[in-house]
């Protein structure tokens, strides 16, 4: 658990505190904003009366070719699988348009996590270095390695879920430092940071997997029920990564011995690619560190052993 630091003046401790408010607030307030608009996305209050707009608008288009080029090029053709109901076939193409909707969104405010590591380093919080630098190379190796890079990503229905996993974590996470900052830990509160990990975690870092997946050179079944690897020429030393890091990233369970934990590198060393080869060091961990850690922080809390004095904050 995150505890803010005791050293230093009076002053310097309520400027601290006053900043650590600020952020906590601020982060809150930015996740809840990509929050509010993928479920706007996935969920449109009135889905055929937008539908109905959209149709009146290229109507009143110049030309009726013009206005089918524009719609054409402004909506893009989602496959749906034949394993998906029908019933739920909107909303799963909707879910592969969530980055158009969110993603530049979700990559500012996920880029802003950086500072979560400067504090660490400048001593303002006593949190797990390793853990906090994992967390944030992971995502920002999904936002900006992986989403941004690749259409088929931005494609992938499992981008929706995974920015969902990551902003209601960050929603309940920022609240809760932000209050207990103040002197203030609502008992709701402090039963969802410490309890609805074990759903979001894992749907998190599975979506960040399956979305990664989505960039591998693969062919599809037409029925949408089986995959296959295309051959390894179609396979770049990126891509030869990127299918480690899948492999490695879903044995949470486990840590992956020495002789495994080398091939990333390797493979990156291949990229001569400094800012990837340190990024990926998230796949050693995987999982089960991350995961182990709230759990042991949860039986603190309401196993009655205390954290400690000071105010929990990030």
């Amino acid at each position: 658990m995150e505890k803010r630091r005791s050293g230093g003046t009076g002053a310097g401790r309520s400027l601290v505190k006053a900043y650590l408010i600020a952020y906590n607030v601020l982060s809150a307030a930015a996740w809840s904003l990509v929050l509010y608009r993928t479920l706007a996305h996935l969920f449109p209050a009135h889905p055929q009366q937008q539908q109905q707009q959209q149709q009146q608008h290229h109507r009143s288009a110049a030309g009726a070719a013009a206005a089918l080029l524009a719609s054409l090029k402004a909506i893009p053709f989602i496959w749906v699988p034949s394993f998906v109901p029908a019933h739920l076939a909107p909303l799963y193409q909707r879910a592969c348009t969530a980055y158009d909707a969110v993603g530049g969104t979700t990559a500012r405010v996920q880029s802003a996590a950086v500072l979560e590591v400067l504090h660490v380093l400048l001593g303002l919080v006593r949190s797990p270095l390793p853990t906090t630098a994992v967390q944030v190379a992971s995502r920002l190796f999904s936002v900006w390695g992986i989403a941004a890079r690749f259409p088929s990503a931005q494609r992938s229905p499992f981008y929706a879920s995974m920015v969902l996993s990551w902003a209601l974590t960050e929603v309940v996470r920022y609240t809760f430092y932000a209050t207990a900052l103040v002197g203030w830990e609502p008992a709701p509160l402090v039963w969802a940071r410490y309890s609805t990990f074990f759903v979001l975690y894992p749907t998190g870092a599975g979506s960040e997997a399956l979305v990664n997946f989505a960039t591998l050179p693969l062919s599809i079944a037409s029925g949408g029920t089986w995959f296959s690897a295309l051959p390894l020429s179609y396979w770049d030393p990126y891509a030869l990564l990127r299918a480690v890091l899948f492999v490695a990233w879903w044995p949470g369970e486990w840590t992956p011995p020495p002789a495994l934990s080398l091939v990333p590198l390797l493979v990156c060393s291949s990229l001569r690619s400094p800012m990837l080869t340190g990024m990926v060091g998230w796949c050693y961990a995987g999982l089960y560190p991350m995961y182990t850690h709230m759990i042991k922080q949860r039986r603190k809390v309401f196993g009655g052993q205390k954290l400690g004095a000071k105010p929990k904050t990030h």
